[in-house]
């Protein structure tokens, strides 16, 4: 696996945080840069540190998956992503979503834990590569803290007129990758 594959994975991740963070962008129609930081800060957090805990929990049992690594980053990344596209293409009702502080740290904890969870399956990805763990965790992290930022401004400043599905473009990007990684093995 290269820096560009990781990378790319990080920007499949991030894309739950994106769309979160438009949506509290439309929700409250203004830019408050040290709540964004703190929501951006938050969920960086969470995307850097689940994969770790699911890098760290994949050693546990590295020996048994050597034979069948790849079969299980093409299957966890195509799951993680069919969830994020089916996740996508539902409609939400704006008004279930709405809290009377949406940057309150029970909403934002809770938040970031819930976008986090298929970095934390993602994890189990980096077992055979223990060398690109710590670098797979500082850009997981800041494409996710920079993503939020970036939606945050979208969701503000673009308020309703922006429809694109980005779930859904995270959820290819990570089926993409997990095929990616299957080809490169069955092929060397």
């Amino acid at each position: 696996m290269d820096i560009l594959s990781i990378i790319i994975i990080s920007i499949g991740l991030a894309m739950d945080c994106f769309a979160v963070s438009i949506s509290k962008g439309i929700y409250t129609k203004k830019y408050f840069f040290w709540l964004t930081f703190r929501m951006a800060l938050l969920f960086g957090l969470f995307q850097a540190v689940m994969p770790l805990i699911g890098y760290a929990a994949g050693i546990s049992f590295v020996k048994l998956m050597t034979s069948y690594d790849h079969w299980l980053a093409f299957g966890l990344l195509s799951i993680i992503g069919v969830k994020m596209v089916v996740e996508g293409l539902k409609t939400v009702d704006p008004e279930s979503n709405k809290v009377s502080n949406p940057f309150n740290w029970i909403s934002l904890i809770s938040l970031a834990f819930a976008t986090s969870i298929d970095a934390l399956a993602t994890g189990i990805v980096f077992v055979p590569y223990p060398e690109l763990i710590l670098k797979a965790v500082a850009i997981i992290g800041c494409i996710s803290f920079g993503f939020t930022f970036i939606g945050m401004y979208i969701g503000v400043h673009f308020g309703k007129r922006f429809h694109v599905k980005v779930e859904v473009i995270g959820g290819i990007i990570l089926i993409g990758i997990g095929l990616k990684i299957l080809i490169e093995h069955l092929y060397s």
